[in-house]
């Protein structure tokens, strides 16, 4: 005697980019698993961050850049629930909307991806005048810091296109999150990791995180098979860093965080677009007030001119 109890089905909103794909695909798969009775549907779109290559991303404007198209359709009940690499995601989220779920973290650092050319050499060790390729604020005023004798170039697209504009010539190395290279299995493009001392990485970056909507209990449900409490409890501590100093993902913020045994550490990072001001402290505390841990940080290198900081070059990006 067959069932007619229809298969119910999740939908699940995803940026169309290769790298993006991915990472639906392995939460699509994980909750598969987890619960074969439902159908779990990716349902793709395209984001304003997405469609606009020709303009840098700090003069479009960070708010929702790569998320509200993805949140639009959440809100109007299309998908139930986003995945975004965190980094993406603004951390003042739309009303009705919340961050659901953290998965287990990539390794969070920045990579250098250089040229053929330059196989045999470090960051340290490329030539004066080499052309360095990142669309960050953040990666390029640390590397400015540390690095007055290259030339910086911005530069857009996705991860295939980045390494195409490489291979090219247009540039003699790129900096890219390897993360994202690891996750589409090209971490053979990995040429260097660079250290904390050299570039903090960008907040929440690495980790995926899960939008749904406020109070949807069943779908919350779903999302904590997922959820990785350590990442978690470090994402946390970044964000309410990030929130504090009201800096969209396009401002010169860097962080890092460890937790060991019961003690989390936070380092954080202000810096100008020049790279010549860089304000940097640390805190530590347990993993359970990563909160407060984010909001003390920022705090600190407030009173050590951070805000001012910031004030210059939110004016910058609105002319």
């Amino acid at each position: 005697m067959s069932s007619n109890v229809a298969t119910r089905t999740v939908r699940i909103g995803s940026r169309k980019s290769q790298l993006a794909l991915v990472q639906t695909h392995w939460v699509q798969a994980e909750l598969s698993k987890a619960f074969p009775d439902i159908n779990f549907e990716v349902k793709t779109m395209e984001s304003k961050g997405d469609k606009i290559l020709d303009v840098a991303l700090s003069k479009i404007g960070d708010k929702g850049l790569f998320t509200q198209e993805l949140e639009d359709t959440m809100l109007s009940g299309e998908t139930d629930f986003a995945v975004h690499s965190l980094k993406d995601l603004p951390t003042n989220l739309p009303e009705g909307l919340m961050l659901g779920c953290v998965t287990e973290r990539e390794d969070p650092a920045d990579a250098l991806v250089v040229h053929e050319k330059h196989k045999d050499k470090q960051l340290d060790t490329l030539p004066e005048g080499s052309v360095i390729g990142t669309s960050s604020l953040r990666r390029l005023a640390q590397l400015k810091h540390h690095f007055l004798h290259f030339k910086f170039k911005d530069i857009r697209g996705n991860v295939n296109t980045r390494l195409r504009k490489l291979d090219e010539g247009e540039y003699d190395a790129i900096v890219l999150a390897a993360a994202g290279l690891n996750r589409l299995d090209m971490s053979d493009r990995i040429h260097q990791i660079l250290p904390p001392d050299i570039s903090l990485h960008a907040v929440g970056q690495g980790a995926l995180g899960i939008e749904c909507r406020q109070g949807d209990d069943d779908i919350l449900s779903i999302l904590k098979v997922l959820e990785h409490a350590p990442t978690a409890q470090r994402c946390y501590a970044e964000r309410a860093f990030l929130r504090e100093l009201e800096g969209g993902c396009q401002v010169p913020i860097g962080v890092n965080t460890t937790i060991e045994g019961d003690t989390l550490t936070l380092k954080g990072i202000v810096a100008s677009l020049d790279g010549q001001q860089l304000i940097k402290d640390v805190v530590t505390g347990a993993p359970a007030d990563a909160e407060s841990m984010g909001k003390a940080l920022a705090e600190k290198v407030r009173s050590q001119g951070a805000q001012e900081i910031l004030d210059v070059i939110n004016a910058q990006n609105r002319e």
